[in-house]
Parts: C-alpha cells; structure tokens; sequence
C-alpha cells in the first residue's frame, strides 16, 4: 500500500499518525525510500521502510463499515474464557495489540474489561486495558471524524449496559 505526505495511517501499537516527508536516505551504502511517520497524540516520529510498510503492518485507517464492527466486537458481551495464567494471557492480548487490528484491540479491550468486572487485572492487565482503550479511541476519532471525548463516551455507555 502506498501513502503520500499528509495521509493518515495507523502504526501497531503507536496508534493513529501522518505522513509527513518521504525521504530517500542513504543508510550504509544502501538507498532507501522511507515514510516519515509521526504519531498525532505523542509525537513520536518513526521512519519506516517504504518497501517493508505491509510487513510492519502500516495501514489506512479504519472507514466506516469497520467502526460498525468494532463496535459490534466491543458489544458482544457473553464471552467465554479459557482457564489460563495472566502471563499467558498477557502474550495473547500482546499479539493482538501488535496485530495492527483494530478488530483485535477491541477484543482485548472488551475481553479485559469484563475480566475486570470479575476479579482484579494484573497491573500488566490494567496497562494494557489502557493501551488498548487509548488505541481505539485514537483511531475510532479519527476514522469517525470527531473528538476522542465523543468516542469516550461512546465506549463507557456500550460497558455499563
């Protein structure tokens, strides 16, 4: 896939960014086009490989009919979980986060979330849960074209009903 200067895309795990520059730099006798990222909320500025952009998972946001199914990820509420280890989980909601999915964040999210409504999350668990939140709000604003607040307040009424 390819972007041009001012596109929005989603980095795993930075969340929502810009195309800022495309630059070709010379690194170790090797020429080399990049995509100068830079994230919207914390101002982190990734150069990634043009060439390698699909295998680090750089990705367009998420349109329309993808935030409808977020929403129905994050609403689906008679989950059944395995009897497993925090750390085991931990890995698990690990991947998804790095996935690049936004599909897979809202699991983790969700899943988190009702776990927590059970028993107390691991502090691992309880960074994580905000990981994940921060993720979907971030792109669910931008996909959606309002602010994180409006998203915010979306996600508490879906939880405490």
């Amino acid at each position: 896939m390819l972007f041009k200067i001012g596109d929005k895309a989603v980095y795993p795990a930075y969340g929502v960014g810009v195309i800022e520059a495309i630059e070709e730099k010379d690194i170790m006798g090797q020429k080399q086009t990049y995509y100068i990222f830079r994230t919207l909320d914390s101002d982190v500025t990734i150069m990634i490989p043009r060439e390698n952009a699909d295998k680090v998972g750089l990705r367009k946001v998420i349109g329309a009919k993808e935030v409808t199914n977020v929403y129905q990820v994050l609403g689906k509420k008679d989950i059944q979980f395995e009897n497993q280890t925090w750390n085991r989980r931990f890995r698990e909601y690990t991947e998804k986060i790095n996935s690049g999915s936004l599909l897979e964040v809202a699991e983790v999210m969700r899943d988190l979330f009702i776990l927590k409504a059970a028993k107390d999350l691991s502090f691992g668990e309880r960074k994580m849960l905000d990981t994940a939140k921060s993720l979907l709000i971030k792109e669910l604003a931008v996909a959606k074209n309002v602010g994180k607040e409006k998203v915010e307040e979306h996600l508490k009424t879906i939880f405490t009903n």
